[in-house]
């Protein structure tokens, strides 16, 4: 069997970036971007004043107390459109341009007013309460990279530099085929030896909050010209993944028809539990990536491959989920020959150190356990047997991205 490093590397070898599309700047968040976001101006664009006072010539005003006299104002939005002179002071207000010759702001606070005459009563600082013209940006600076999935400070940041409209990567069209006679959908009539299907529901909202469009199909039934029809629409997509029938039994029809289409099977069996029967096929640009039909097993397997797959298609590296050392809570047996995904609690310590404790029953058809974690246990093939406070290697669930 191939090992879950394997299998990945060659899952995300058979992806490239997608090509690019403009979005206006009001639907960017969450997006990649394909290129450069350049500022079209620079911010502020003049010196510009940090607060409500006066704008002075710090030369002007030694010591303190010291008298000037008003020439005018600057509010936002406005400007004092002459030179200051010696002796001269101007009311400004926060993002007033600073008048030219001036070289400081006196907060009002630090003032005292009697008509035209402003008593300084704090000497001012050369600079002091000043916005450099370019203090946040100038003109020209790419102020965001390719590759940055956009947040929506990003995109504040974005439409201060005048930019209405922003290329990024169109998104991963994932097509999702769940089969299976068993199968019923929530809410219909559940017949005697039928379940409900969970998986491809929850496959959906994993590609939409990891940037792709998912298209969930109708459940195919154990028909192979009907798996083989969905199948060829679904290869239409930039990605099919198939719920269920990716093993070798007889009523496991998935691959005998993609076999029929001229699909190359890549692997269809990984070291790993839960998802042992995850397949990889391929036809000239169309993917079909294979999960098995248990709900654990099918959300496990996507985060471990589905997530990397939709990454490098928005041209980001596809790296297998991160781990982070935690302290183990019990003593655990030796592992066998596959990788283990251990549903497991995250805490904290006395100490402050984070600490996971496995769910005694780790069946992959429980999805209340997997809902209720807070983190995977990653345990290595033939990982020999742990004891209590050992650093073994988790997966927070919590701080994954999309919704997981």
């Amino acid at each position: 069997m191939l090992s879950v490093r394997d299998a990945h590397a060659r899952v995300i070898a058979a992806f490239e970036a997608l090509p690019a599309e403009m979005v206006s700047i009001a639907d960017a968040a969450g997006r990649v971007l394909a290129a450069p976001a350049t500022a079209r101006l620079t911010q502020p664009p003049a010196d510009l004043s940090a607060m409500d006072g006066y704008a002075v010539r710090a030369a002007d005003v030694p010591s303190t107390p010291g008298t000037l006299t008003l020439v005018g104002q600057a509010p936002a939005g406005g400007s004092y459109d002459h030179v200051l002179k010696a002796g001269e002071t101007v009311r400004i207000f926060t993002g007033g341009p600073l008048p030219q010759g001036a070289d400081a702001v006196v907060i009002q606070e630090d003032t005292k007013a009697d008509g035209t005459q402003i008593t300084i009563l704090d000497a001012p600082r050369q600079g002091r309460h000043i916005r450099k013209a370019g203090l946040d940006f100038k003109v020209g600076d790419q102020a965001l990279k390719a590759g940055r999935t956009l947040s929506t400070r990003d995109v504040a940041l974005a439409a201060a530099m005048n930019l209405p409209w922003l290329s990024v990567h169109r998104k991963p069209r994932v097509a999702i085929l769940s089969t299976g006679d068993e199968l019923v959908m929530p809410g219909e009539p559940v017949g005697r030896n039928q379940i409900i299907s969970s998986s491809g529901i929850a496959v959906a909202a994993l590609v939409r909050g990891w940037g792709g469009e998912p298209t969930l199909f109708d459940i195919a039934r154990d028909d192979a010209a009907l798996i083989e029809s969905r199948i060829a629409a679904g290869a239409q997509h930039d990605l099919l993944i198939t719920l269920g029938g990716a093993s070798v039994g007889d009523h496991d029809l998935v691959q005998a028809a993609l076999k029929a289409q001229g699909f190359s099977m890549d692997f269809w069996r990984i070291a790993m539990r839960p998802g042992k029967p995850l397949m990889f096929a391929a036809k000239d640009r169309a993917r079909v990536l294979g999960l098995p039909g248990n709900p654990v097993s099918t959300m496990i397997c996507a985060l471990l491959f589905l997530k990397p797959a939709i990454e490098r298609m928005l041209a980001q590296p596809g790296d297998l989920v991160a781990t982070q050392p935690a302290r183990l809570a019990v003593d655990l047996k030796q592992n066998d020959q596959r990788e283990d995904y251990v549903r497991s609690t995250l805490s904290r310590a006395a100490d402050g150190a984070l600490t996971v404790a496995p769910h005694p029953v780790q069946d992959s058809s429980m999805l209340s356990v997997l809902a209720n974690a807070s983190g995977l246990l990653v345990r290595p093939a033939h990982d020999p047997a742990r004891t209590k406070g050992e650093t073994v290697q988790i997966v927070d669930l919590a701080s994954l991205p999309g919704g997981y």
